[in-house]
This record gives structure tokens, C-alpha cells and sequence, in this order.
């Protein structure tokens, strides 16, 4: 074989790497090899799970004694702000609400903080290995799943323990919790998409979901900003512009009180979650083929 042969063989083989233009895969190719290729994202997920606490003494307790202890600890900060003058029972109820809407909004975080490092932390896979990249976000929703499942043994104890009620609305919680899932893995899309080209959003991250727990009905029940609203003149629909609301009030509200929500809520919840699983899937999947470059 002569020399213009080599080199014109060794040049078809080799492939240069340059940022693509932004656009979508083909759809159907795309979401056929993304569910063929669901056992890699389980095996990552379960590797990340078995990683986490695994030098600590209590190792994977700490999933449901993180949330507990943190649930506590604002209990007690209610408690100090609101004061003392509440009855045992409305105390119960309060800590139930707390702890409740607390595990659902640290399965939230989990997928939105855990989620938006998912590509810049897998950027060997990206240069090693062809597969769909959407696999990675989905991966850490899966993992923050399977650590939110412990605690709704520990929310069940929680009733129990205190004597609360169980009620047959509970049955259709599941329902906000499919919603929160789907808005946890819209957020995880779009901020692992956005972290690739800017770094500094992990570091911003932290404190926007801190932000977030505040403004949403974890500290306080989900009727209580209702009524300064009607003081003010304000319509109704304005708490909605949090997406989280509608999801966390609708849960607290059908597992603690066993009060199915109002239409507008389910609408809102609905909503907010189909539009951000919908644009993040479409905003990750139309820069994906660029991540390669900018890892």
C-alpha cells in the first residue's frame, strides 16, 4: 500500500471536534437509543447512590435523617418566631406540614442541584462514549427518587406516632408528587444545560433553592398568604406564579388535611410541570452536541 493511500485512509478516520450549530436531533432515533440505553442511567444512578455517606458511620440512614433533622430544626425556628401560645395539637400539625412538604421539596432540590452537575461532572463519558446526553439529568432524577422513598415511611410514623388522621385523599397525592417530578426534571435540563457555559450557576444555585424554600408553602401553610392577598386587592392566582405552590400545597394539603385543592391548582401544577419538562427536554437535547466542546 503506497503513501497516498495511508494518509487518505488515516484523514477519512479522523474527526475533528467543533462547536455544532444548535439544533434538534432527530426525534425518533433520539428517543429510540435513549430508551435502549436506560440501563446505563440506572447503573449510574445506582453508583451514585451507593457512593453517597459511604464513609460515614450511619451511611445511607443519613437520606432520611438529613430531611428529619433539618425538618426539626425549622420546627423549632417556627416556633420561636410564632411563639409559644400554640396547643399541642396545632404544633403536631405544624411539625406533620413542616416535615411533609420539607421531604418533597428536598426530592425537588435533589433533582434540580444534582441534576445541573450532571453533565459538567460526566465529562469523560461525554468525550469516551456516544449515548444520548439526556440520559444524565434523568439519571439524577431517578437517584433523587429513590433517596425520597424512605421518607414517606417516616412521614406515615410521623401521623401515626402523633395520633393525625389518615385520610382517602391521600390516594391521589401522587398525583402532585408526578407533577413535582416531571418540574424537577425540567429545572435539571435547563440547569445542566445552562452550567456548561456558565460554571459559577452550581455556586448561585444553592442559594436560589434556598431562595425558593422560603417562598414556597414548607414554613407556612399554603392558605395563609391567601387571606393578605384579599387585604391587599391582589387576585388569587398570584401565589401561583411559584410553580411550587400549587405542588407542595396540593400535597401537604390531600396527605395532612385531607382537602382535595381547587381546580386552579391542579391546573397551575399541571401546567407549570408539562411546560418545563417540555422546554428543558427541547432546550437540553438542541445543545447537547456541543457539550463535548465546551467541557
Amino acid at each position: 500500500m503506497n503513501a497516498t493511500r495511508l494518509d487518505e485512509e488515516f484523514t477519512s478516520s479522523v474527526h475533528v471536534y467543533e462547536p455544532h450549530r444548535n439544533g434538534l436531533p432527530r426525534l425518533r432515533p433520539y428517543f429510540k437509543a435513549l430508551w435502549q440505553r436506560r440501563p446505563f442511567a440506572v447503573e449510574m444512578s445506582r453508583a451514585s447512590i451507593r457512593a453517597d455517606n459511604v464513609n460515614t458511620f450511619l451511611g445511607q440512614i443519613w437520606v432520611v435523617l438529613n430531611p428529619l433533622l433539618l425538618a426539626c430544626v425549622y420546627f423549632l425556628l417556627v416556633m420561636i418566631i410564632r411563639g409559644r401560645g400554640a396547643t399541642f395539637d396545632e404544633n403536631v400539625e405544624r411539625f406533620a406540614h413542616l416535615s411533609t412538604a420539607l421531604f418533597l421539596f428536598f426530592f425537588f432540590s435533589g433533582c434540580a442541584r444534582q441534576g445541573a452537575s450532571s453533565v459538567v461532572g460526566g465529562g469523560k463519558l461525554l468525550l469516551n462514549m456516544s449515548f444520548p446526553r439526556l440520559l444524565l439529568p434523568l439519571a439524577e432524577v431517578r437517584t433523587a427518587f429513590f433517596k425520597f422513598l424512605p421518607t414517606i415511611v417516616i412521614t406515615l410514623a410521623i401521623l401515626i406516632g402523633f395520633g393525625r388522621p389518615l385520610h382517602w385523599q391521600s390516594v391521589i397525592a401522587p398525583a402532585f408528587f408526578l407533577m413535582v417530578m416531571m418540574f424537577g426534571a425540567g429545572m435539571a435540563m435547563i440547569f445542566a444545560t445552562m452550567q456548561v457555559y456558565f460554571r459559577d450557576l452550581g455556586n448561585f444555585l444553592q442559594y436560589m433553592v434556598r431562595m425558593w424554600l422560603y417562598l414556597s408553602p414548607i414554613l407556612w401553610t399554603p392558605d395563609m398568604p391567601l387571606s393578605q392577598l384579599r387585604d391587599l386587592g391582589l387576585p388569587e392566582w398570584v401565589v401561583h406564579i411559584n410553580p411550587l405552590y400549587s405542588m407542595l400545597g396540593g400535597w401537604t394539603d390531600l396527605i395532612i388535611r385531607g382537602q382535595v385543592p381547587e381546580a386552579a391548582w391542579w391546573i397551575a401544577g399541571a401546567s407549570w410541570s408539562v411546560v418545563a419538562f417540555v422546554v428543558g427536554s427541547l432546550f437540553f437535547m438542541s445543545r447537547e452536541r456541543e457539550f463535548a466542546v465546551r467541557l
